[in-house]
């Protein structure tokens, strides 16, 4: 199994999904969106799984920063410009995703 998890260095939930997997020996890849942002492929590949408005996290920062709770955008265009918009983690495998703490959507992942 090819798990991947896309979060920050910093994010609490995105330290307990590598606590998950770890205590349960399955090897992961963390990527940190602050230094290697989502492509446009996996971010495609995601939302087969999870809908954009549902990776858009509008408690972050850069929500606040980017003022998009006035305005109308394209969540995927801003995803892509501003990947700390991202409600981490995104847990990803080949064919299913979860984003936020989810560890009921990580067992299924088992």
């Amino acid at each position: 199994m090819n798990v991947q998890i896309f979060g920050t260095k910093k994010c609490k939930s995105s330290k307990k999904a590598e606590m998950f997997f770890k205590e349960r020996r399955i090897d992961y890849h963390f990527i940190n969106i602050e230094e290697k942002p989502m492509s446009r492929g996996e971010l495609e590949s995601v939302i087969r799984s999870v809908p954009v408005e549902e990776l858009i996290d509008p408690e972050s920062k850069e929500y606040k920063k980017q003022q998009l709770q006035y305005i109308q955008y394209n969540p995927l265009e801003k995803l892509l410009e501003y990947p700390l918009l991202l409600r981490t983690p995104v847990v990803r495998t080949r064919d299913r995703a979860t984003c936020g703490y989810d560890p009921e959507g990580w067992k299924a992942f088992l």
